[in-house]
């Protein structure tokens, strides 16, 4: 078993959280085909949750009974017509759509709000919280060497093809900026009007395919990371949590945590990862990687393109 494979087994940087699934149909989704033919105190309990899918799991059912001003067993009962045994499976289900990506707006999320021991926090500062772990459970995968190893990875190749499909486009496209001024031969796929196929038509040995897949990913992503891995090429994987069954097929895969307080993911965690990355392959190669930026400076001189 190679380390990365073996490290795709290790779970023990996972939050519960990363072991929910969406089971079934969604819930706003299974209140839509019924909201019809609700009665009236249902349909204010079926509005509650629809204005607070992202509150659910802060929310009890007592918490919705009385904002929504209606007796616990209505609200037991419409849990029950929309397929769920109790709240607990409602709370659940309302956390997995986060965890796939899913924004589920949270009103309350950006206003003061009492943790556990009843101090109050504002949005900022649960924001702030929220970054700083995603940055430690970064570094503490990263403490592994699989820092070292992409590094060893993208210096060496003689080409380095960046993959990145939509919500991971902009992290591909940070690394590309960056990697730019440290060594030649790197190029974001697939460029406009061009196919993945067209573009990874001609990868084999000597190259490093960079696919970066944070959740949400086209289903593209499956059949970019088996065709990459039938070639000679090597594949360096990023992604999120939801990755990991493709680190198997990867010569290395990093985890890099998104989770957010709020509707939507955070990516400051891999665009640290982007910067960390450059850093060090800019420092394998520092002579030439010196040499690279004199001579980009220049032509930025030449073309006067940068405020002075």
């Amino acid at each position: 078993m190679s380390e990365t494979q073996a490290q795709a087994q290790t779970h023990d940087d996972e939050t519960p959280d990363e072991e929910l699934r969406v089971t079934g149909e969604r819930i706003d989704a299974r209140i839509d085909a019924r909201y019809g033919s609700l009665p009236p105190q249902e349909r204010r309990i079926a509005d509650f949750l629809l204005e607070h899918l992202g509150d659910l799991a802060i929310f009890s059912a007592a918490d919705i009974s009385r904002e929504s001003g209606v007796s616990k067993a209505t609200v037991s009962r419409l849990f029950r017509k929309l397929g769920f045994e109790d709240f607990k499976e409602v709370r659940d289900h309302a956390r997995a759509l986060r965890f796939t990506g899913l924004p589920t707006a949270a009103p309350v999320l950006s206003g003061d709000r009492a943790d556990e021991s009843g101090e109050l926090s504002t949005g900022v500062q649960r924001h702030e919280a929220h970054e700083r772990e995603n940055l430690a459970r970064m570094s503490l995968g990263l403490a592994e060497g699989k820092l070292a190893h992409a590094v060893d990875l993208i210096a060496g190749a003689r080409r380095v093809i960046i993959v990145g499909l939509r919500n991971s486009y902009p992290v591909a496209l940070h690394l590309h900026q960056q990697l730019l001024h440290t060594r030649p031969d790197v190029r974001v796929a697939p460029q406009p009007g061009q196919t993945l196929g067209e573009e990874l038509a001609q990868i084999g040995e000597g190259d490093v395919v960079v696919a970066v897949g944070f959740r949400r990913r086209p289903a593209l992503f499956g059949k970019l990371v088996r065709a990459v891995g039938a070639s000679e090429a090597k594949l360096l994987i990023i992604g999120d949590s939801t990755s990991r069954h493709y680190a198997m097929e990867a010569d290395c895969w990093i985890q890099c945590p998104i989770d957010a307080d709020g509707a939507f993911d955070s990516y400051a965690a891999p665009m640290s990862l982007m910067s960390l990355i450059s850093n060090g392959v800019l420092n394998a190669g520092l002579s030439a990687g010196r040499r690279r930026i004199s001579a980009i400076a220049s032509r930025y001189e030449d073309l006067d393109e940068l405020e002075h």
